[in-house]
């Protein structure tokens, strides 16, 4: 699988997604800027993690219009594999390749902290490949995780099989509706969750449970 990872100014995750996608998938990614104006000819296009543009006016809105993302949306359009995590959640949905809007957490206040997931659908090229059901440990860092959309998004979403992944057992840590921490687009080529699986995928750190996730979508590719 050949992937590549945007950087936008205040990312803090880049490189953080580019080792666990080179762990993971064995190749090591292609490094985009912002201002770039094209894609390298890859299968998976990521959006890190950090606090782009200082978050300035709302979360991802600033880095939604940059350069880069024209490609990123064509790439969407023509069926490439788009996942933004955290502040890349925050980027596609203010770039419209996904629903509903992040808001502040509930508790108006910063969190960092475990949380579980349950991998609430595999009807989508990224969790295909994983256990439907499953719980499995997973770290989220930020401040406008809220997500939230209108009745009629959220029964789309629901109806549609849609939901990748809910905080599970209690732990949703920022007042998420229907405990929604990763969505997908229609398509589902496109994918936003707000917790950092790329942080549970080495030896080193505290747990492996975020490899399997990298692994699904490595599978995707993976030459029969």
């Amino acid at each position: 699988m050949k992937s590549a990872v945007v950087t936008f100014p205040g990312s803090n995750r880049e490189r953080d997604m580019m080792h666990a996608l080179e762990l993971v998938s064995g190749r090591k990614p292609a490094a985009v800027w912002h201002a770039d104006t094209q894609l390298p000819d890859v299968d998976l296009v990521v959006l890190p993690g950090g606090f782009s543009y200082g978050d300035y006016l709302r979360s991802g809105a600033i880095a939604a219009r940059a350069p880069i993302m024209d490609a990123v949306r064509a790439f969407a359009e023509k069926g490439g594999l788009v996942l933004g995590v955290c502040n890349g959640f925050q980027m596609l949905t203010e770039a419209g390749l996904l629903p509903g809007a992040l808001m502040r957490n509930a508790a108006l206040t910063f969190v960092c902290r475990e949380v579980l997931m349950e991998t609430a659908s595999t009807a989508n090229r990224f969790t295909a490949a994983m256990q439907k059901g499953a719980t499995w440990r997973c770290p989220v860092a930020h401040h406008d995780g809220n997500y939230f959309a209108d009745a009629d998004t959220i029964r789309a979403l629901e109806d549609g099989n849609r939901i990748a992944f809910r905080y599970a057992k209690g732990t949703n840590p920022n007042g998420s509706i229907n405990d929604i921490a990763g969505i997908t687009n229609a398509a589902g080529n496109v994918l936003g969750m707000m917790p950092h699986p790329e942080n549970y995928v080495d030896p080193l750190q505290a747990s492996t449970d975020g490899r399997a996730f990298f692994e699904s979508i490595c599978n995707a590719f993976a030459v029969a």
